[in-house]
């Protein structure tokens, strides 16, 4: 399923702790992990000094990738590298989509401390990738692969059926169970709005029970669950903690959105907060 894993690493302990996790995935399907460096050149340090300086960071790039192949090595899990200089989100892009990578996987947490912020480089990463994204935060590292179980959050959209759709196959080599959920967002009903929870709670029935049919019609053993939260993101990192999931998988943009890279979308809220990794798959933008 996954044949091209494309890393991109600063060499931040981070980073490191995160390729431990890419590398049980990509032994378990024997997956080519590409490494990649950005040399960082959109810096005002570095376009305002010059080439010396470039080379420095190509040079301690070089260092970077080398010791992350060696470990890739010790795995017995193939790996190729890359150091490349620009921008460091469209960078990674454009790396996976020459590579022809069909896996992105990197830490929320670089050199510059914990990206929890609007316009970190994960999810600038997220909005512009072709392919799904895996971001791994610290501490990440601790949960199991494979997966025991995995959650779908689904609004019956097709950026739900997307997400589904790739979290079938991945649950199924893990053996893990499948939960869907569809949660009742109250945040935005006032006090004059004329909206009926229970008919809500209707609408999020059915698209669950139209995954669960789809997992178990896979073979999976599935669980179907509706929350009412104030909001989606919300709702579903109660349900990260209780009963508790090791993996997410979501679509980049659901019926709530107004275009795949909406800022702030409840894709980019779950991947800031969430304590286990957040696979995100994007959708083709619809005419």
């Amino acid at each position: 399923m996954f044949d091209r894993i494309c890393v991109p690493t600063d060499g931040s302990d981070a980073a490191a702790a995160a390729f431990d996790h890419v590398l049980a995935i990509a032994a378990d399907h024997g997956a080519t992990v590409h490494v990649l460096h950005v040399a960082d050149t959109t810096r005002d340090s570095v376009t305002r000094i010059g080439r010396d300086v470039v080379d420095v960071l190509e040079t301690e790039g070089e260092s970077i990738v080398e010791a992350t192949a060696a470990r890739a090595a010790e795995r017995g899990v193939d790996a190729e590298t890359a150091v490349e200089q620009g921008g460091v989100p469209e960078t990674v892009v454009d790396y996976a989509d020459r590579t022809d990578a069909d896996l992105v996987a990197m830490s929320t947490r670089g050199r510059q401390g914990v990206e929890r912020l609007v316009g970190s480089t994960t999810e600038r990463v997220v909005r512009r990738s072709p392919v799904p994204v895996l971001a791994l935060r610290p501490g990440d590292e601790a949960v199991p692969y494979p997966y025991e179980d995995v959650l779908v959050p689904t609004d019956g959209s097709p950026a739900a059926t997307a997400a589904l759709d790739r979290a079938l196959p991945v649950a199924e080599r893990a053996g893990a169970t499948v939960h869907v959920l569809s949660v009742v967002d109250t945040g935005g009903i006032g006090v004059g709005d004329h909206v009926d929870v229970d008919v809500l709670s209707e609408y999020a029935d059915d698209a669950v029970a139209a995954g669960v049919e789809r997992a178990e019609a896979a073979g999976l053993e599935a669980v179907g669950a509706v929350e009412v939260a104030s909001s989606p993101a919300r709702g579903i990192l109660s349900y990260v903690d209780d009963p508790g999931v090791d993996l997410v998988t979501m679509g980049t943009h659901g019926r709530t959105g107004v275009g795949r890279y909406l800022l702030g979308s409840v894709a980019e809220r779950t991947l800031r907060s969430a304590p286990v990794p957040v696979l995100t798959v994007p959708v083709p933008d619809e005419e």
